[in-house]
């Protein structure tokens, strides 16, 4: 059966992978597509008839392929003929992928699909742009389909891959990007292609030639968004946020972009299905051509919400910077001790919600840098900024983390690296627009709306400039009502809302993000097993207790519940569209486990209800209702 044939090829995949040295595959940057990755991915193509031409570039052994061909197989009918073409540059999994090419072959021709298959032991880059150099503009393409998961690895200024792209009109930073590009100059018109890749080229400077030119040929119809970066590559280090997409060339672009996600493992169960307009995915008028994966309604009102704001940041007057001091250049000016011939140096260490703490009371690197002629260009006058780490953690709670510098003591101030800084021209800024700016940057309104079309751990200084921010007379106001007393997320959230006139839907959003979190929580303390600590049981647990977003834990009740009823209520007060088939997803994945852990009972108002019947139902335990009122008000602020 095929099935095998893409399953064992995982298998495949993953023995040679683990044979590969480290240093090897970092080189490569590639990471096998697991099976049921590569099944729900063949399922996001539209056209499977006639003569398919498929390309698979950076084939490894062939998981991709094989998927391709089992979908094909399933519903065959209408297909004449399959003519598969794979490049592979690494020499180890050259014998597998042809194995599985001629299994492939051989399967197709049993069902009467006439097949063929061309291996290229190269690389893909090289091989299409030396080909095509002279005539590149000219290029007749042959595929009608193409799937992939290109290798991510930033591409070297003075590699041989970077010289060739530029020569033929390519300008990116990453082979993933470079492999997505070429993949589409190779597709007939109206062919379609599907691709796993970071979620980052959504966003960000480096990326915009690629946009740009992606967008203006292709036609993006379907966007799948993993909710937890484990869910895809989870025996690998990766911390990028992946997505899939399926994108058909065309120029005429569809009025809608389908949108789906997965928030667990079952990925032939997808959690939530949106159909959002293109113009809200990626603007006309945005010259960056950023795009926006809104994946629920409640994320609309975030969306919506800041563009309702108006200023840039040149009519606030500011600009934002990437911290000019790169340590490994300086290293012999920082010291570990302020004397009169040293200045602070501040590294991200220091940067906590709302203020700069300095010296850190257990410093990791340096606290100052030698105030002399040659550090003088790397150093900033003394005032007021306000300064966000670049990068967070992959396990901290929040993306964006803001901090008032207060002017010091010094002439003038090192700012590392690893940080972005707002300022005026290169000088300070008002302090009280510094602590209303940074309020605006702390809030939870701003990391959620952040999150929506960023999809890394990095803040870049580029994102900051082009988001619209309130005016300067409202963050001046915002940051008078900022005193020197420590905050916690509510009450910070509260003096935001109140001060910038945020929309009651958009608080709502923000209550809703706020509340999973907390039922989240609940389950762990309760010692829930790990399958169960997700959104999904999560949400179970707030229908079953009736708290909406803006209801006090305090407040919980606990009705009488039908597992479609559950689902409508998380529609209705959380914006989360489950789909129809997710069901008995939600009945075997954790309305099970909670009458396991005696959480709920079955039926309390006729215990011998069919197990088939449409009126069967949840109620919570009142042992259950009591403790996660206790719970739930200690987990508040979390």
């Amino acid at each position: 059966m095929i099935t095998s044939i893409t399953d064992l090829t995982d298998i495949i995949g993953v023995n040679l992978s683990s044979q590969l040295h480290i240093k090897q595959r970092s080189e490569l940057g590639q990471f096998f597509t697991p099976a049921r990755i590569a099944k729900l991915m063949t399922r996001q193509f539209n056209n499977l008839s006639g003569h398919i031409s498929l390309l698979d570039p950076g084939a490894g052994v062939g998981t991709l392929t094989a998927a391709f061909v089992e979908k094909i197989l399933s519903n065959h009918d209408q297909i004449e003929s399959c003519y598969l073409t794979a490049y592979e540059i690494e020499s180890t999994f050259i014998s597998s992928l042809e194995k599985c090419l001629i299994e492939c072959c051989m399967a197709l021709e049993k069902k009467g699909i006439k097949a063929d298959y061309t291996l290229h032991h190269e690389n893909f880059i090289s091989s299409i742009a030396v080909n095509n150099l002279p005539l590149f503009n000219n290029y007749s393409a042959n595929f009608t389909h193409a799937i992939l998961n290109p290798p991510y690895k930033k591409i070297n200024s003075q590699s041989i891959e970077r010289k060739l792209l530029s020569k033929i009109g390519i300008e990116t930073v990453n082979l993933y990007s470079a492999f997505v590009w070429l993949t589409m100059l190779q597709l007939t018109e109206n062919g379609e292609m599907v691709a796993i890749t970071p979620r980052s080229f959504c966003n960000g400077a480096y990326f915009r030639p690629f946009r740009q030119a992606f967008l203006q040929k292709m036609s993006l119809q379907k966007i799948h968004v993993f909710d937890s970066r484990d869910l895809v590559f989870s025996e690998n280090e990766v911390i990028q946020e992946n997505i899939v997409f399926h994108a058909i060339k065309k120029e005429d672009k569809d009025k809608y972009i389908n949108i789906s996600v997965n928030s667990e493992a079952q990925l032939d169960q997808i959690s939530e299905i949106r159909i959002v307009p293109y113009h809200q995915v990626i603007a006309k008028d945005d010259p960056e051509n950023f795009i926006h994966i809104i994946t629920n309604s409640l994320a609309d009102y975030l969306k919506l919400q800041i563009d309702k704001f108006s200023s840039t940041l040149e009519e606030l007057g500011l600009e934002v910077s990437t911290g000019p001091v790169v340590d490994f250049r300086l290293k012999s000016a920082l010291k570990n001790y302020l004397n009169a011939q040293t200045v602070p140096l501040i590294y991200p260490e220091s940067i906590k919600p709302g203020k700069v703490v300095f010296p850190p009371k257990n410093p990791k690197k340096s606290i100052s840098i030698l105030h002399t002629q040659e550090t003088q260009k790397w150093l900033i006058p003394q005032g007021c900024y306000v300064l966000v780490k670049r990068f967070s953690a992959k396990e901290e709670k929040r993306r964006v983390i803001a901090a008032v510098s207060y002017p010091i003591n010094y002439p003038v101030l090192g700012i590392e690296n690893h940080i972005n800084y707002y300022h005026a021209k290169g000088k300070g800024i008002n302090i009280n627009l510094a602590k209303g700016l940074t309020a605006f940057l702390n809030s939870t309104l701003f990391d959620q709306y952040f999150r929506l079309f960023s999809g890394n751990t990095q803040v870049n200084a580029t994102d900051l400039r082009k988001i619209k921010y309130p005016s300067k007379d409202d963050l001046i106001k915002l940051g008078k009502q900022i005193n020197e007393s420590e905050f916690d997320q509510d009450e910070l959230d509260d003096i935001v809302h109140k001060n910038l006139s945020i929309m009651s839907e958009t608080i709502n959003a923000i209550q809703a993000s706020k509340k999973i979190q907390e039922s989240m929580k609940i389950l762990k303390e309760i010692a829930a097993p790990k399958e169960q600590q997700n959104e999904r049981s999560a949400l179970c647990l707030l229908a079953l207790a009736d708290i909406r977003p803006e209801t006090a834990w305090d407040q919980a009740t606990a009705p009488k519940r039908r597992i479609t009823e559950m689902m409508d209520w998380f529609r209705d007060f959380y914006g989360k569209q489950y789909a129809p088939n997710t069901r008995e997803t939600v009945r075997r994945q954790t309305m099970h486990q909670f009458v396991q852990m005696g959480l709920v009972v079955e039926n309390p108002d006729q215990p011998n209800r069919p197990i088939n019947s449409p009126k069967w139902c949840y109620q919570l335990q009142p042992a259950a209702l009591s403790l996660i009122k206790s719970l739930g008000n200690g987990s508040m602020g979390c």
